[in-house]
């Protein structure tokens, strides 16, 4: 019987197969650099909103912060503007984020 990989395990043993057009190939590189800084930079966010999570539950705080949150909103909103991408999309990126931090937060209260 075969072992199921884990998606890690997938990403870091298959490389993308190559492109005969060696602009693309060019391209596709920059964006797999690009897609592994980015994985590597959300587990890092989400092993200190992991140390976040654990204080609060710690400290009985709330798992969210809804002040904080629009604050956090609005900020990157700007940054998004700044660098050319869509403040729309940034926001649902973001929200998608911070809901996942909730639950995770939600669940370390619970945990306690």
């Amino acid at each position: 019987m075969l072992a199921r990989r884990t998606m890690t395990q997938t990403a870091t043993t298959q490389t993308p197969a190559p492109s005969a057009d060696p602009v693309l190939a060019g391209f596709r590189s920059s964006i797999d650099n690009i897609d592994a800084a980015l994985i590597h930079m959300l587990a890092e966010r989400f092993r200190i909103t992991q140390a976040v999570g654990a204080y609060k539950a710690q400290k009985d705080l709330p798992a969210s912060d809804p002040g904080r949150e629009e604050r956090q909103i609005a900020r990157l909103r700007k940054l998004a503007e700044d660098a050319h991408l869509d403040p729309d999309f940034g926001e649902k990126f973001l929200r998608f984020i911070i809901d996942e931090v909730i639950r995770h937060h939600e669940q370390a209260k619970n945990a306690g």
